[in-house]
């Protein structure tokens, strides 16, 4: 139970801060480079806010590496997933309050969903890659020869670089419980286009993974 609250609010956190500073603060405001470093300093927080009790996964793609690498066991992994998904959806659900309507909460999307007009192949290249390359900064910088004080940081960092080079692409998912909070309260394009943002992300989180699996790097 304590890992299923500690999930649910940090995916919590990481939607209402992360997409409200998109939606809230917006390009013209706080700008790409802004929204960029509210995810990441959002993920930093909850590394050493919730990280203790669950490890900060906030992310099932990063759940679904975990287990794919042998670090947490199924029925872990399908708790961790519910927490996800519910707290993505309350923190949508709480942005949505804020902004006083459900028209943009920082859905991700293709075509015309997405912020710089990039096509559907684009989106599965960047949030496949992008989503490995995440997986394989957690799993290496939580491994037990790691310096573990600093793994929170890294781990932000990496999601902060992560929006500043893809925002333009899709928004930026690399968790489908991120991609899945905005989309269900949005409807329309942004539901339709969901699937997506499920299937990348967890593609590349069992790809990042199977570096791990195989001991390709680790020690």
């Amino acid at each position: 139970m304590k890992k299923f609250i500690a999930e649910f609010i940090g995916t919590l956190t990481l939607v209402l801060f992360g997409c409200g500073a998109a939606v809230l603060g917006g390009f013209d405001h706080v700008g790409q480079l802004g929204i960029a470093l509210a995810f990441g300093f959002a993920i930093v927080a909850m590394a050493y806010g919730i990280g203790p009790v669950s490890g900060c996964h906030v992310n099932p793609a990063v759940s679904l590496g975990a287990f794919v690498a042998g670090r947490m066991t199924a029925a872990e992994m399908l708790l961790y997933w519910a927490a996800q998904f519910l707290g993505a959806l309350a923190g949508a659900a709480i942005l949505a309050a804020i902004a006083g309507g459900t028209a943009h909460l920082g859905q991700n999307g293709w075509g015309a969903g997405s912020p710089g007009g990039f096509g559907l192949t684009p989106a599965v290249i960047f949030e496949v890659v992008a989503t490995a390359l995440f997986v394989i900064v957690i799993l290496g910088s939580t491994g037990p020869k790691a310096n573990g004080a600093f793994a929170g940081l890294a781990i932000g960092i990496t999601l902060a670089v992560i929006h500043i080079v893809g925002i333009q692409v899709t928004g930026v998912s690399v968790n489908p419980a991120r991609s899945f909070g905005p989309a269900v309260l949005a409807q329309g394009l942004a539901l339709q286009q969901l699937w997506l943002f499920i299937v990348a992300p967890a593609v590349g989180g069992v790809i990042g993974a199977l570096f791990f699996r195989l001991k390709l790097l680790e020690d």
